[in-house]
């Protein structure tokens, strides 16, 4: 019997409030913010999609927002730049913080490292709806990520070592070590 090429997970992150200061680059929120955020937290959640995919004998994760969010965030963007700042920010959240409950060791290592784009997972990624955008590495999805499932290793095995600044030494960087068999 095979796998079928994806298993919906049922994932409900929770707002993960450092996260988001992080990514949106705050040093302090404001209760308008905090419940705007809340707000769009809670309206979002029913548009994030988590999945199991199943390629090449191997299992990832895939954690994706709809067209949806994009819509809601391109709108912010037209209004007004720092909402749309904002609303990426949290867009960009939502989807770490379900990758983070689905895989924690990702938030140690700090990264959730890019397989390398084979035929198979291409293929998946299709029958998922979020093909990748070129030859790969990158999605479809403008809030989309797709990882090794279970946790196999942060830089060292990222298919986009060579291009990210964190991987180069530029920015904050916590080695992992990479997982006999998995190299």
């Amino acid at each position: 019997m095979t796998q079928p090429a994806s298993e919906r997970l049922n994932i409900t992150p929770c707002f993960d409030l450092e996260l988001f200061m992080t990514t949106s680059q705050e040093r302090r929120i404001g209760g308008a913010l905090m419940d705007k955020a809340l707000g769009l937290w809670r309206d979002w959640m029913p548009h994030l999609a988590t999945l199991r995919l199943h390629a090449d004998g191997r299992t990832f994760l895939l954690a994706q927002l709809d067209e949806t969010v994009e819509e809601a965030v391109d709108r912010a963007w037209a209004s007004s730049p720092a909402s749309g700042f904002q609303f990426n920010a949290l867009a960009q959240t939502l989807c770490m913080a379900a990758v983070h409950e689905a895989l924690p060791e990702i938030v140690d290592a700090g990264c959730a490292p890019s397989p390398r784009p084979t035929p198979a997972l291409k293929q998946a990624l299709k029958a998922a709806g979020t093909p990748y955008a070129g030859d790969g590495p990158a999605l479809s999805r403008r809030y989309a990520v797709l990882t090794p499932m279970p946790f196999k290793g942060g830089c060292e095995i990222c298919s986009m070592r060579q291009n990210c600044p964190k991987a180069q030494g530029m920015g904050d960087h916590s080695l992992s070590v990479v997982l006999p068999g998995h190299e």
